[in-house]
């Protein structure tokens, strides 16, 4: 059996691990359960993929996001290592494939979205599945009481029962200590251990602006900050009107949301990773699992609901550990509609079940049907019918979704599949009494491997482009091939997916736990409390406060956010401070000095206080100092 650094070597070309990786994997390894704290692009899927790698058997990755799951499954089948995924949206035909597939060969990592752990099929498959570890991602999800609660999670610990002695490792990049013990007791861990990267970043400042135009201060931010950044910002259409102004001011953007077409979200964030555009204005349905390590500054044009999300948003900056920036700006009536938002995310259960009845009949589900089904869902028009308000529309969903009533999937991608059902003597008569449809059979099985035997992810327009035809032709003749049962086809979907977890039932009997709610709703609070105490605070340093919000109480002062290089000017006064500034501008801008020539040009400066001021300068990149030592203007 190889080790985990020959393992490390062999499948990531990494000699060592990075900081607590090692640490992790050996609690795992020992049959602990585990909980593990990293930021994300820490390396997370490290301290799982090695033990399996390791040991006899498959991990089990519990993960709720569909395309990370595939991004992983292929990085690891260009490793060699075999990998599959089960997620919401397969038909049971390729579920049970999958399954069989997992069970008979040497599969090393089966990725499963939540909602599929207590099905039938899966119960049913499971105990033949070797499994040496069950991996959980995004584990805050568990917890009611954090800020991204799924109730399908709950199921892991039904798991557990019937995966006696397998050890958990729990993920995640941000818990307060709340949520920390109640995914370890949702959970089920027993010999524990606990495993937290620090939340400091010390080469990451932040700070926080009340600006009077947002428009002016991102762009004064973003041509004094050179390099790739993002900016996020509340609504889809907010992130196009501030594109188009960056672009006004020669700042190369585009925007991106979940409201756009699977395709053309892609070539959006290649384009920005590839650095062909240089920033992003984007909703938070960007940023997960993008690992783009250059990011030299993230701007917040609107105010997050929590620290937990602005924690994962400004942290994607700087990953290179290159000095980077992380600003917020916001105005009063911000803070005011903040206060405001619990009633909006928290509707009244009257609301919730006159939603609930609109959704039903939206969809045109009879009593007592429905359960087990996707619909395509257009959000716009849903609320245009019945004359919905769109918070409470949107809120409403989010509550049913919590109580394992529906499950909405907006960015939900299905590629389109295909399996051929007939048997190759009879397809070999059918290509001769139909020889127009021959190239696209052909075309098929020289590109597809295994497509008789289980269905295959295609693409129509690469199969177009290789056969010369339009798009439009190929899918039409695939559809000719369905209905004369040679394939099985299934179109692809990328328009938004509700699904139904449960029959419908009359509106006036729909039962939400009004109890859990209730706490859930005073959860938001007090994370709204926490974030507007992180906006106003000018005093203790911002990196430490974040730490301590998450239970790290042991960060040190970052010395580069706004609140210490405020401390770091102590005793001089902001007329001083501008006075020495304009000073040192005025002998600069003449021609570069060398830092240790500058008091001799300035006699009447005292030493101290000019150093100060350079620091705090040349921190907010207003002067940079050469290799020669010489000051210059940026």
């Amino acid at each position: 059996m190889q080790n985990i650094h020959s393992i490390l070597k062999e499948y990531w070309g990494y000699n060592s691990f990075r900081p607590l990786q090692e640490e992790i994997v050996t609690s795992v390894m020992s049959g602990k359960d585990t909980l593990a704290l990293m930021p994300t692009g820490g390396g997370k899927s490290i301290c799982f993929q090695v033990p399996a790698m390791v040991q006899k058997g498959l991990c089990l990755v519990v993960s709720p996001l569909i395309a990370l799951m595939k991004d992983q499954v292929d990085n690891l089948r260009k490793k060699g290592i075999t990998a599959f995924a089960i997620y919401s949206g397969m038909n049971r035909k390729e579920v049970i494939n999958i399954f069989k597939l997992a069970t008979n060969s040497n599969c090393k990592f089966l990725y499963v979205s939540p909602e599929r752990l207590e099905t039938k099929l899966f119960l049913e498959y499971l105990p033949a599945l070797d499994i040496n570890l069950i991996a959980v991602d995004e584990a805050h999800c568990i917890s009611q009481w954090g800020y991204d609660f799924r109730p399908p999670y709950l199921r892991i610990a039904a798991l557990r029962e019937e995966l006696p002695g397998i050890p958990v490792l729990a993920l995640t990049a941000s818990a307060t200590p709340e949520v920390q013990k109640d995914i370890c007791d949702k959970l089920l861990f027993k010999n524990q251990a606990i495993f937290s990267r620090s939340f400091e970043r010390p080469n990451l400042s932040y700070s926080v602006f009340t600006v009077e135009s947002k428009i002016n201060k991102i762009t004064e931010i973003l041509q004094k900050v050179h390099g790739s950044s993002i900016v996020y910002c509340k609504s889809r259409k907010r992130t196009k009107e501030m594109s188009d102004l960056l672009n006004m001011h020669g700042i190369t953007a585009d925007f991106y949301h979940a409201g756009l077409q699977q395709e053309v979200r892609m070539r959006k964030q290649t384009a920005w990773i590839n650095n062909s555009i240089r920033t992003i204005v984007c909703t938070n349905a960007f940023g997960m699992g993008i690992d783009k390590p250059d990011v030299r500054a993230v701007v917040h044009a609107d105010v997050p609901d929590c620290l937990e999300n602005y924690y994962q948003e400004a942290g994607r900056a700087g990953r290179d550990e290159k000095k980077s920036y992380a600003v917020l700006l916001y105005d009063h009536n911000e803070l005011d509609e903040l206060q405001l938002l619990p009633d909006i995310r928290f509707p009244s259960l009257e609301s919730i079940r006159q939603v609930y009845e609109a959704l039903m009949n939206f969809l045109q589900i009879p009593s007592g049907a429905g359960e087990g089904n996707y619909y395509d869902f257009d959000f716009t028009d849903f609320i245009k019918k019945f004359q919905l308000d769109v918070h409470q529309a949107i809120y409403s969903i989010k509550a049913l979704e919590q109580e394992g009533w529906v499950s909405y999937n907006e960015q939900i991608f299905l590629p389109a599949r295909i399996q051929f059902i007939t048997g190759k003597e009879w397809l070999y008569q059918f290509e001769k009494d139909h020889p127009q449809l021959e190239p696209l059979i052909k075309t098929l099985l020289r590109t597809y491997e295994g497509i008789f035997d289980m269905p295959v992810n295609i693409h129509e327009k690469s199969i177009a482009y290789l056969m010369r035809k339009e798009e439009a032709v190929v899918m039409r003749e695939l559809k000719i091939l369905h209905g004369n049962a040679i394939i099985e086809y299934i179109p692809r979907k990328d328009s938004p997916q509700l699904y139904v977890m449960l029959n419908r039932v009359r509106a006036a009997t729909l039962y939400i736990d009004m109890a859990g709610y209730e706490k859930r709703k005073q959860q938001f609070i007090e994370r709204i409390k926490k974030m507007m105490a992180y906006i106003r605070g000018n005093k203790q340093c911002r990196s430490q406060y974040i730490a301590s919000y998450f239970g790290d109480q042991k960060t040190k002062p970052c010395g580069i956010c706004d609140n210490c290089l405020q401390r770091k000017n102590h005793g001089l006064s902001i007329t001083e401070f501008e006075t020495i500034a304009q000073a040192v501008f005025s002998v600069i801008q003449l021609q570069p000095v060398q830092g240790e020539r500058l008091p001799h040009q300035l006699p009447d400066i005292k030493k101290e206080k000019l150093w100060k001021v350079l620091d705090f300068l040349q921190t907010e990149n207003k002067i940079y100092i050469d290799k020669e030592g010489y000051v210059k203007p940026v």
